[in-house]
C-alpha cells in the first residue's frame, strides 16, 4: 500500500518502464453521500500495487505518468470519470476489455466471468460492498483489489488477438476514444427531476408533491451527515409515506426518531400546505408521431441491423440501440454523425 509521496516516486520508476497498465478505482459511494476515490489498484509486470489517495499525498505526479501509456480497464466510464474527479486531466489510451469482450461477441462480460470463461480464475466477492474510506484495509479488501488488475494485461493481450483474427481492432480503437471523449463531459444534475424516483410515475397531484418535499427532506438528511440516501429512508418507504400523507392516513416511520422525525413531518406540512398551481405536474415526452415514411426506414434500419449483429455474433444492441434507430429513421442525416464509423458500416451507409 502506498501511503506517501516517496512511496510512489520509488514506484513511478518501474511504472515508467512498463507498457500497459491494468488499472481498478474502489470508492465508497455505498457508504457516503459525497463519493470519493478511496483506493487505486494498479498491475504491472511484477508489481501489483495499491495507491491510497485518501493518505493526503499529492497524486499528480501519478497521473502524469499514467497519461504516458496504454491503461486497462473493465469498463472505463466509472473509473475514468472518478480519477478525472480527483485531478487526472489527460488520458493516454484505454484498453477496455469489456468493450473488446463485446465486440467478441461475449454475453457476459463482468471480469469475474471473463476471466473465469479465459483462464479458469475465480474471483472472490466478499468485498463487493465494503467501506473502501476505512482504514486499514483488511487482508481480505486488499486482495480483493489486487485480483481486479492482476489478470488484466493477460486479458488484454487474449481480447486483443480476438479482435486481430476477426479484423475487428478499429471497431475497438473508435469505441474505446468514444468513450474516452464521453468522460470528459460532466453530467449536469438537473434538480426538478431527481425526486423523481422508481415508482414515481404512478403518483399524481398532492402525492407528488409529497414526494418531492419528503425528497428533498432525504436529500439534505444525507448530505448533513454524509450517508447514502438509502440510509435515511428507502424509495419505497417514500413513495407509501407519500401516499398515505395524500390520503390522510397515519403514516409509521418508526426508524426515524428526534431532529430527523421532526423535520421529515415538517416537510410533509410543507407539501400540504402548498396549492395546487405549485404541484409538480407529470413529465411527458413530446415525441412526434412517426410517419409511415419513418415507420419503413425504421423497419429496415433494424433488418440491417439485426442481420449485421447475426453475421458478426454480436449484440444487436451493440452496433445501435432501438432509441438510435428510432432518431435514425426520423433524422438520417443529423444521426449518422453520432453513429462511429463501424456502426455505420454495419448499417450500410459506408463501404
Amino acid at each position: 500500500m502506498i501511503v506517501s509521496s516517496e512511496a510512489l516516486a520509488e514506484f513511478l520508476e518501474p511504472l515508467h518502464r512498463a507498457g500497459r497498465i491494468g488499472l481498478d478505482t474502489e470508492a465508497d459511494s455505498l457508504h457516503c453521500y459525497f463519493e470519493k476515490l478511496c483506493l487505486i489498484q494498479i498491475s504491472i509486470p511484477d508489481h501489483d500495487v495499491l495507491i491510497d489517495p485518501l493518505a493526503g499525498f499529492p497524486l499528480d505526479p501519478l497521473f502524469a505518468e499514467l497519461a504516458r501509456h496504454e491503461i486497462i480497464i473493465q469498463g472505463l466510464d466509472y473509473d475514468l470519470r472518478l480519477l478525472r474527479r480527483a485531478g487526472m486531466t489527460e488520458v493516454g489510451g484505454v484498453f477496455d476489455t469489456m468493450i473488446a469482450a463485446r465486440l467478441l461477441g461475449a454475453t457476459e462480460f463482468s471480469l469475474a466471468a471473463l476471466l473465469h470463461t479465459h483462464f479458469g480464475v475465480v474471483l472472490a466477492k466478499g468485498s463487493q460492498k465494503a467501506n473502501w474510506a476505512r482504514r486499514p484495509l483488511s487482508p481480505q479488501m486488499e486482495e480483493y483489489a489486487r485480483n481486479d488488475t492482476r489478470h488484466l494485461e493477460a486479458l488484454a493481450a487474449k481480447l486483443e488477438e480476438g479482435l486481430r483474427e476477426l479484423g475487428r481492432v478499429e471497431w475497438f480503437r473508435q469505441s474505446c476514444e468514444k468513450g474516452i471523449e464521453a468522460t470528459r463531459i460532466v453530467r449536469e444534475r438537473e434538480e426538478d427531476t431527481l425526486w423523481r424516483i422508481s415508482g414515481s410515475g404512478e403518483l399524481r397531484g398532492r402525492a407528488a408533491a409529497l414526494l418531492r418535499e419528503l425528497w428533498k427532506w432525504r436529500d439534505a438528511e444525507a448530505r448533513a451527515v454524509d450517508r447514502p440516501a438509502f440510509h435515511i429512508a428507502r424509495n419505497d418507504l417514500l413513495i407509501d409515506a407519500a401516499k398515505r400523507f395524500a390520503a390522510g392516513d397515519p403514516v409509521p416511520m418508526a426508524h426515524l426518531s428526534g431532529g430527523r422525525r421532526r423535520r421529515f413531518f415538517e416537510a410533509a406540512e410543507r407539501a400540504l400546505a402548498l396549492p395546487e398551481s405549485e404541484w409538480p405536474q407529470p413529465l411527458r415526452t413530446r415525441r412526434a408521431r412517426p410517419t409511415p415514411e419513418m415507420e419503413r426506414r425504421f423497419a429496415d434500419f433494424k433488418t440491417r441491423r439485426d442481420h449485421a449483429a447475426t453475421v458478426h455474433r454480436i449484440e444487436p444492441s451493440l452496433i445501435a440501440p432501438k432509441s438510435m434507430l428510432e432518431t435514425l429513421a426520423a433524422d438520417t442525416e443529423a444521426t449518422l454523425e453520432k453513429l462511429l464509423p463501424w456502426q455505420r458500416l454495419l448499417l450500410g451507409f459506408e463501404g
